[in-house]
């Protein structure tokens, strides 16, 4: 796994639970290509054998994980976020909490990431709407039984969430 660099996994929703495993792939480090990007990390993911894995992208960061049961995972770029995205995102028990542009850029690219790391997790994430799946950061202490969330250390400028199903 040349170029790939470990991530740990902490925080209160481990309990010494078994925990996927992350990588985490800067481009700039391996003289990558945005395309070849894509392509190491797919084909890492089909190295890792099991059947649950989860990629994402952000040139020039690619984020695998794996796990024996399913996992999601996404990492975004800190952007400026308007109150028209906000209000797209955003579930009614998230807009009561005032969760808006006024809570800063980088809260809403992580609750844009939770939820598309959990998204990815339940399935397919195309088929969630995030208007209506709470975010994993309103997770008491990372759980959502039989779900556990937490956030990544990926690189400055940059939020990343890893989400999976605990293993019975």
């Amino acid at each position: 796994m040349n170029g790939w660099r470990v991530l740990s996994i902490s925080g209160a929703a481990l309990d010494g639970e078994s925990t996927p495993q992350v990588r985490l792939l800067d481009a700039r480090v391996s003289g990558l290509d945005e395309s070849g990007l894509a392509v190491t990390a797919q084909a890492l993911s089909r190295t890792v054998g099991t059947r649950c894995a989860s990629r994402s992208y952000r040139f020039p960061l690619a984020l695998v994980a794996w796990h024996a049961a399913p996992v999601g995972i996404d990492i975004e770029r800190i952007t400026p976020w308007d109150d028209a995205f906000a209000e797209s995102i955003r579930t009614p028990t998230e807009r009561a909490a005032g969760c808006s542009t006024q809570d800063g850029d980088r809260h809403l690219s992580s609750l844009w990431s939770s939820k598309e790391a959990l998204a990815k997790a339940l399935g397919d994430a195309r088929q969630y709407d995030p208007r209506r799946l709470e975010s994993p950061m309103v997770w008491p202490n990372g759980r959502s039984d039989p779900w556990r969330a937490t956030t990544l250390a990926a690189a400055p400028g940059y939020v990343a969430w890893l989400c999976w199903r605990r293993c019975d």
